[in-house]
């Protein structure tokens, strides 16, 4: 058979963990339709890829693309560098739910994440941001988190308080609503208002919400200095008492710590050698940081 094109002479990485072996991948109506060994397969185009690995596309499990893939569909910032799947909501911000009363302070957040004045925010539910970001297509798959901050603001704008038993109801009852439209899960930023005025309980009670439908918890954690083993251990607690897997983003003890990277490392390990799900992704360096605005309140 001939293939519509043959990409020949590759270094092939499977994505399954295998060492790298040498082959040809063909392509057929734009998908994978075979893997063989080198030489073996002919297309209407072969293309030598001259030793160069073939890999299937990355997913960026922590990205902030929830607004540019509103504007730039094509998505050529991950494309280019082989990302075709990204994970969105995290740190606590999704763009939705939105309430009309908080509009302006979530805006006014997500124009410091990613200043994207030509989005018209049209959407208020977590199902209607999802419905405007499929309408039109995308370059890439995307996998949205429900974010903590934005259920908080809905329901009770930057109160620093617990929310009453009502209040809670109802950010469950929007993340809710979010997973029945599609939601991947949870994620937390806890350095961040509103979410660092959010004590553990409230955590755990919307992670509950989440283990019912099979999601998990990425979180932003409350501390990456001097409070850091805190911090991971709570997140680990959540987890467990939610019922949910546990996804630390950027790990990394930041200047001020009181542990080395190890430390850290040491509490998800025994965590995961009693059967809990956690895992962690990493920050390249460890001096790496949100401006100082990230803690200033919108009226500040």
């Amino acid at each position: 058979m001939r293939f519509d094109l043959v990409l020949a002479n590759g270094r092939i990485l499977d994505g399954c963990g295998n060492p790298w072996f040498w082959g040809d991948v063909a392509i057929q109506g734009g998908r994978i339709a075979e893997v063989a060994p080198d030489g073996t397969l002919q297309g209407q185009e072969t293309l030598d890829v001259g030793g160069r690995f073939v890999a299937p596309g990355f997913i960026d499990v922590h990205t902030h693309s929830d607004l540019s893939l509103l504007v730039n569909r094509r998505a050529e910032s991950a494309v280019r560098q082989g990302a075709t799947t990204h994970v969105i909501g995290n740190c606590g911000m999704s763009p939705a739910p939105v309430n009309e009363d908080h509009l302006a302070a979530i805006r006014h957040f997500w124009g410091r994440i990613s200043d994207q004045p030509e989005v018209t925010w049209e959407w208020r539910t977590f199902d209607q941001y999802l419905q405007t970001l499929q309408r039109g297509g995308l370059a890439i798959n995307v996998a949205s988190l429900t974010g903590h901050a934005a259920l908080r603001m809905a329901v009770m704008g930057l109160d620093d308080r617990d929310p009453t038993p009502s209040e809670l109801d109802r950010m469950i009852d929007f993340l809710t609503e979010a997973m029945e439209a599609g939601a991947f899960g949870l994620s937390t930023g806890l350095v961040y208002p509103p979410g660092c005025f959010a004590g553990t309980d409230e955590i755990i009670a919307l992670g509950q919400v989440v283990s019912r439908y099979h999601g998990l918890y990425a979180s932003h954690i409350r501390g990456e200095r001097e409070t850091i083993l805190e911090a991971v251990a709570e997140a680990i607690r959540i987890g467990h008492e939610a019922g949910v897997p546990v996804q630390i983003s950027h790990n990394a003890p930041k200047f001020g710590a009181p542990c080395d990277a190890t430390a850290n490392l040491r509490l998800v390990e025994e965590a995961r050698a009693e059967g809990q799900d956690v895992t962690l992704d990493n920050d390249v360096h460890t001096d790496l940081g949100p401006p100082l605005t990230g803690g200033l309140t919108q009226d500040i």
